[in-house]
């Protein structure tokens, strides 16, 4: 009985000393905390975060184009599939040899969509109801991506193909080959507007400006605009008058500076 009872006075005087110690452990914390956040209540990681200025900067640069990239297709209707299609293979060899005449290089001719479509009728009843539609024929479309190297001969390869054939597409995008060099002006004019802005940001709010903390491009790559122009067969003169203009290159960067204290 007296044992038990001395069990029991220990093992709640070991509670107790473990209470105190807790709450010991705690008072210690709390005034570690008060002592970094400087006696404001904030901690030290809030009080001390640096101060940033972050902005964006666009380049603008522009070339003229080297390349055209035109889309061209042959377009035969007739009774059957097989007719279609053997008048379009007709028309299509004779546009691809002549292509390649021309000198464009195999590397830069490839087929880019065919397809063969039953054409029908709706025929209307007396009574104004529909009627079952009629099958009356096929088409057979074949189209074909042309990279044009050299621009002076466009006129003259876009002439001989609807001459040859082509009847329907016409899309031409101008483009440069190798855009690397045009593409860097842009970076760097944008870098360039990026620092002035920055630098106007610093001195309306009466702060220096601090080094350069991160920088970055923003994934679009910068295309040219694509010109697109229609053709038929009465447009087939002389030569397809043709207009290059200059293709235009846009680059975005943001970049963050510290600001000094």
């Amino acid at each position: 009985m007296i044992s038990t009872r001395i069990a029991r006075t220990v093992h709640v005087a070991a509670m107790a000393a473990a209470f105190a110690g807790a709450f010991a452990a705690a008072a210690v914390a709390d005034e570690s905390n008060a002592n970094k956040s400087g006696g404001n209540g904030r901690p030290e990681g809030v009080r001390g975060r640096q101060a940033l200025i972050k902005v964006s900067g666009e380049g603008r640069a522009t070339a003229a184009p080297d390349m055209a990239i035109v889309q061209l297709s042959v377009v035969k209707d007739a009774k059957s599939a097989r007719e279609a299609l053997d008048a379009n293979n007709k028309a299509m060899a004779e546009v691809l040899s002549a292509l390649k005449q021309g000198g464009i290089a195999e590397r830069d001719l490839q087929t880019s969509g065919f397809a063969i479509n039953p054409q029908y009728n709706y025929p209307q009843g007396n009574d104004g109801t529909n009627r079952p539609p009629e099958l009356i024929g096929y088409q057979v479309v074949n189209g074909v991506t042309v990279r044009v190297r050299d621009l002076s001969n466009l006129g003259e390869i876009l002439d001989k193909s609807v001459t040859l054939g082509i009847n329907q597409g016409g899309g031409i995008e101008f483009t440069k080959d190798k855009p690397d060099e045009v593409i860097t002006e842009a970076r760097k004019a944008a870098v360039s507007d990026a620092i002035v802005k920055a630098k106007v940001l610093a001195e309306a709010a009466g702060v220096s400006l601090g080094r350069l903390i991160e920088i970055s491009e923003q994934a679009s790559r910068p295309e040219p605009v694509p010109m697109v122009r229609s053709m038929a067969k009465e447009f087939a003169a002389d030569a397809v008058p043709i207009a290059t203009g200059e293709n235009a290159y846009n680059v975005t960067v943001n970049v963050t500076f510290a600001i000094e204290q």
